[in-house]
């Protein structure tokens, strides 16, 4: 697990007026970022190929919005208008094109976590990495990073009127998830989306992960009977021939 830990970088306006902060307390707010890109299928124009979202999101299906005040999306600079502000949650991007590239974003929190913007980098990717079959406009290319927002020692007042979110690990501890779930909150604030992202979201919990990784060795182990079922055969099928060659 990566952990984005927040810049702090002292100004001289902090220097003459020092942030009171909360001593031995670490916030931390798991988050992702990522791009889910759909085909748009062989009538689509060639310079628009697929229709492509990029998003920041919490990584616990929370809603982030009194955490991160908006997220600035730098795209390629052949698009009209290439930087781009969301300034509410869902912060999430759509955009269509035919090209690959790397996509800026910088996270601006509220004033009151005195805290400098944070700069991520994800790389938009609209072609499967297996090219084995013809594309699909159903199932997306989704490509997604795990990462932490760390506040060491948060300011008072930031930690005051957050400390409480669904979407914070205090010291390790996760807070109770919310009653009606942000998801759902996000949802409809993205109805006017022609499809729901959530669905294609990647899970980044432990026993997810657990059960993910039992589940591909599981089926590496069938594929391996069946591979040594496979040998057996031809190995008595190699002798009988070689014995009716000696006869």
């Amino acid at each position: 697990m990566q952990r984005g830990k927040t810049a702090r970088l002292v100004d001289d306006s902090e220097k003459k007026n020092p942030v009171r902060r909360v001593k031995d307390v670490e916030m931390v707010v798991p988050i992702a970022y990522g791009t889910v890109s759909f085909w748009l299928g062989k009538k689509a124009d060639e310079y628009h190929s697929h229709k492509w979202t990029v998003y920041v999101r919490s990584a616990l299906g929370e809603e982030l919005g009194a955490i991160i005040k908006k997220v600035v999306f730098q795209l390629h600079p052949s698009f009209n208008n290439p930087t781009r502000s969301v300034e509410a949650a869902p912060f999430e991007l759509t955009e269509t094109g035919w090209g690959e590239f790397e996509i800026g974003m910088t996270v601006y929190f509220h004033p009151d976590a005195s805290e400098k913007p944070l700069e991520i980098f994800h790389h938009l990717k609209l072609y499967p990495e297996d090219d084995t079959g013809p594309q699909s406009t159903k199932k997306p290319v989704v490509v997604e990073s795990y990462d932490e927002l760390v506040f060491s020692e948060p300011s008072e007042a930031f930690f005051s009127r957050v400390q409480k979110h669904p979407a914070l690990l205090i010291n390790g501890k996760q807070n109770p998830p919310s009653a009606a779930g942000a998801v759902e909150t996000e949802k409809k604030k993205g109805d006017s989306k022609e499809q729901n992202l959530s669905h294609w979201f990647l899970k980044h919990s432990d026993d997810e992960e657990l059960d993910s990784i039992m589940s591909a060795r599981e089926n590496v182990m069938s594929r391996v009977n069946k591979l040594k079922a496979d040998l057996l055969q031809l190995e008595n099928e190699a002798a009988r021939l070689k014995a009716n060659v000696a006869h």
